[in-house]
């Protein structure tokens, strides 16, 4: 049980796992940054999940011997296109968001995945999660009222939520996939499905280029190299000793990470509409975290 672990290596799991949220956290600020020196975002993933692949099936090891045609090819092609998906929307949101007010919105999955769950009746609502649920739909409303014009793009909201939604759907949808595999053999199949979907979508586009500029190939290595692999990495390990509620909970400085790099590296201001509905959704991820007071 992580609370059974010593005081130092929950202080390093707890870095790890900040420092994952960060790298998450830095990816529609990279990419804002290659858009700005002509990489599109079919080239940048399709690099992106290319590099990172080989990383992770180093990482996965022997573990992927063990994993039936069947199963890979689920992982593969589901997985690969429901990362596509996700990554895919989110951040074609950026034509009309900004980074803080896209990760504020995306950051809403939490309240989705609860909501789905009872609908499907897996869950009951009590009042925590309705609480939760609140908090998450105020935070919406207020990000929503609070641009610095009339109105936030409708097409670029519509992406970040529906990104959220189909995230919400896709987290038990690939831990039914994974099965018995340990996490490094699913994401390594996960990102190869995504790397080769990414591929045929540029090609396809005509947007695949090995000519890019040095900042481009910067900000698709980093993407790569500690955006997904070094990420992924630190989030396991992090995630092996403090367990699912606790990682949840310091993964929740992601957004307000993105908001902070997006104001200092792309000059974005932070409005007090965006800064105050990023913080009501943080908390009902939080409360949706809470363990229940046993009775």
């Amino acid at each position: 049980m992580p609370s059974r672990v010593a005081a130092p290596s929950l202080w390093r799991a707890t870095a790890l796992v900040a420092l994952a949220a960060c790298g998450f956290g830095s990816i529609t600020v990279l990419m804002v940054i290659g858009r700005r020196n002509g990489l599109t975002l079919a080239s940048a993933m399709a690099w992106r999940y290319l590099i990172a692949a080989p990383f992770l099936v180093a990482l996965a090891g022997r573990g992927l011997r063990s994993v039936t045609r069947r199963r890979a090819a689920t992982l593969l092609i589901a997985g690969g296109l429901g990362q596509v998906a996700i990554s895919g929307i989110s951040l074609y949101a950026l034509r009309w968001l900004d980074v803080a007010t896209l990760g504020f919105l995306f950051y809403t999955f939490p309240a989705w995945v609860a909501l789905l769950s009872v609908l499907r009746g897996l869950e009951r609502v009590d009042a925590r999660r309705s609480a939760a649920l609140a908090l998450a739909l105020g935070g919406l409303a207020v990000i929503l009222g609070a641009p610095r014009t009339a109105g936030l793009p409708l097409a670029g909201v519509a992406c970040a939520l529906g990104a959220a939604f189909i995230y919400a759907a896709y987290i038990p949808f690939l831990h039914w996939m994974r099965g018995p595999l340990s996490a490094a053999s699913a994401a390594a199949l996960v990102i190869s499905g995504a790397g080769i979907a990414y591929l045929i979508g540029a090609l396809w586009r005509g947007e695949f280029h090995a000519n890019l500029s040095p900042v481009a190939w910067g900000v698709v290595g980093t993407l790569a190299v500690v955006s997904t692999v070094a990420t992924f990495i630190a989030f396991l390990n992090g995630l092996a000793v403090l367990g699912p509620v606790r990682t949840a909970i310091i993964s929740t400085i992601e957004p307000f990470y993105t908001a902070l790099l997006g104001a200092a590296v792309l000059d974005q201001r932070i409005g007090a509409g965006t800064a105050l509905g990023g913080a009501l959704i943080a908390g009902a991820v939080l409360l949706l975290q809470r363990q229940p007071t046993a009775s």
